[in-house]
C-alpha cells in the first residue's frame, strides 16, 4: 500500500506515495488514506498531522479518472449516497486535530479538495492548483464547491470551478488559498516547524479553537460567539487550563497531560 504513515514525536507525517500516478487515489488508496487518518485521530500521542505527496511532481492529482470516478459513477447509478469523503478528510469534523498540507507540484481536483480540508497550506513555487472536474462532466464533489468559496473570494472560486483552469502558487497565495510559498528543500521543514509550534500548545485548546472556527463560519456572529463561550467554559474546567495558567504564574513551560482527552459534549 502506498500511503506512508510516520510518527515523529507528536507529529504524524502522512505521504501519498504513488508518484508514477501523480499521487492520484484509486479506491484502494482512498480507503487506505482514510484508515490512516482514523489511526491518527485515535492515537493520543499524535497532536498534529502533515500531509504531503511523494516524488516532487504532485501533491495529489485527485481521484484516478480510470478507476475511482467510474466507481463513483457506479455508486451513483445504484442510488447510493454520492457524498465523497475523499481520503477520509473531506466531510465536516472527520479530523478534529490540526493538519498541515505541504504541497509541491500539481494539487488539482480531489488533491486540492484534500488540501482545502487541511487547516494550513504551504507550497513550493512550482505548485499548481485547480478544480478540473467540470471538464469531465462532473463537479468537485469532495467539498470543492463548498470549501473554496469559504477560503477565497466567491468570484475567484467560481472562476476556478467553472473554467476548470489551474492557477500558480503566487496567485494562490495572493487570493488566500495558501498561507505561504517556500523552497522545495525547506517544504517539509517549514511544515514541521508549524506543526511543532501547534503541538507545543494546549492540545484541548487547539482542538477547541479549530472547532470554534469551523462551526462558527456558518453561524451568525451571536451564535458563533455563544459557541466560542461554551467551548471556553469547558476548557476552563479542564486540567489543561489549570496547568497552563499555573505555568504562566510560575514562569515555566506548561506540561500538558490531557493530550488524548476530549471536551465533554
Amino acid at each position: 500500500m502506498s500511503i506512508d504513515f510516520e510518527r515523529r514525536g507528536a507529529v504524524a507525517l502522512v505521504t501519498i506515495n504513488r508518484p508514477d500516478a501523480m499521487n492520484a487515489l484509486d479506491v484502494e488508496h482512498d480507503r487506505a488514506l482514510a484508515d490512516v487518518w482514523k489511526e491518527f485521530e485515535a492515537d493520543e500521542t499524535l497532536l498534529v498531522g502533515v500531509l504531503t505527496g511523494a516524488g516532487g511532481r504532485a501533491f495529489c492529482s485527485g481521484g484516478d479518472l480510470k478507476t475511482y470516478m467510474p466507481w463513483r459513477r457506479d455508486v451513483a447509478l445504484h442510488g447510493t449516497a454520492s457524498t465523497i469523503s475523499f481520503g477520509g478528510m473531506t466531510l465536516a469534523d472527520e479530523i478534529t486535530k490540526p493538519v498541515i498540507a505541504a504541497i509541491q507540484g500539481h494539487c488539482i481536483a480531489g488533491g486540492l479538495e484534500l488540501a482545502m480540508a487541511c487547516d494550513v497550506r504551504i507550497c513550493t513555487a512550482d505548485a499548481k492548483f485547480g478544480l478540473a472536474e467540470v471538464r469531465w462532466g462532473v463537479l468537485p464533489g469532495g467539498g470543492g464547491t463548498q470549501r473554496l468559496p469559504r477560503l477565497v473570494a466567491v468570484g475567484c472560486a467560481l472562476e476556478m470551478i467553472l473554467t476548470g483552469e489551474t492557477i500558480g502558487a503566487e496567485r494562490a497565495e495572493r487570493i488566500g488559498l495558501v498561507n505561504r510559498i517556500v523552497s522545495a528543500d525547506t517544504l517539509l521543514g517549514e511544515a514541521f516547524a508549524i506543526a511543532e509550534r501547534i503541538a507545543a500548545n494546549g492540545p484541548l485548546a487547539v482542538r477547541a479553537a479549530k472547532r470554534a472556527v469551523q462551526h462558527g463560519l456558518d453561524r451568525s456572529l451571536a451564535d458563533g460567539l455563544a459557541l466560542e463561550g461554551e467551548l471556553q467554559k469547558r476548557l476552563l474546567q479542564s486540567a489543561d487550563a489549570e496547568e497552563g495558567l499555573r505555568a504562566f504564574a510560575e514562569r515555566r513551560r506548561p506540561v500538558y497531560t490531557a493530550a488524548g482527552a476530549r471536551l465533554k459534549a
